[in-house]
């Protein structure tokens, strides 16, 4: 293999090793200006975009040991690449993808394994890494918070048995 190539398919491998997952999609039709679009909207989402070709991506993902990729290997390809929420970032690139009818997710590798289209779809409706956080705050709180109430409730109790009878002994007197 050619010096320039061993670059192309290292850089490859570079950035699949330093990424918590990559999307493979196909670009066919977009032009250069849509492209800018994607990769400025994947900017703040600390992810990446670089057009690829399919055999350079096979042999990257079959040096790390991920699954098989050939299914998504057709037609034009590019990666996102990128670390931080991935359900952020998918979420981006399915409305990119809407907007701009010309392209589609192949599919996606997450720690290695190979997601489907379907899969990358499914990640849109997960919430973000924030509202999950505060879902799991809530369920462990809600248990302590409802112990205080049942406490504050049987102080309720035995001042509302002491105050009967502190009017029970002022109407005797």
């Amino acid at each position: 293999m050619r010096a320039e190539k061993e670059s192309i398919l290292q850089e490859i491998t570079t950035r699949l090793q330093e990424a918590d997952f990559a999307f493979v999609m196909n670009y066919g039709g977009l032009l250069v200006a849509e492209l800018a679009v994607l990769r400025k909207a994947l900017q703040p989402l600390k992810s990446r975009v670089m057009v690829v070709k399919n055999t350079y991506l096979g042999k990257a993902t079959q040096s790390l040991g991920w699954e098989d990729v050939t299914p998504c290997l057709t037609g034009p390809t590019a990666m996102v690449t990128g670390t931080g929420d991935i359900a952020e970032v998918a979420k981006a690139l399915v409305a990119f993808i809407k907007a701009h009818d010309k392209s589609a997710v192949k599919g996606a590798c997450l720690d290695g394994k190979l997601l489907t289209a379907g899969d990358v779809e499914s990640l849109t409706t997960i919430p973000p890494r924030i509202v999950l956080y505060a879902m799991v705050a809530g369920t462990l709180a809600a248990p302590m918070s409802q112990l205080v109430g049942v406490f504050n409730q049987k102080v309720c109790s035995l001042l509302y048995v002491l105050k009967a009878i502190e009017d029970k002994k002022n109407n005797a007197a």
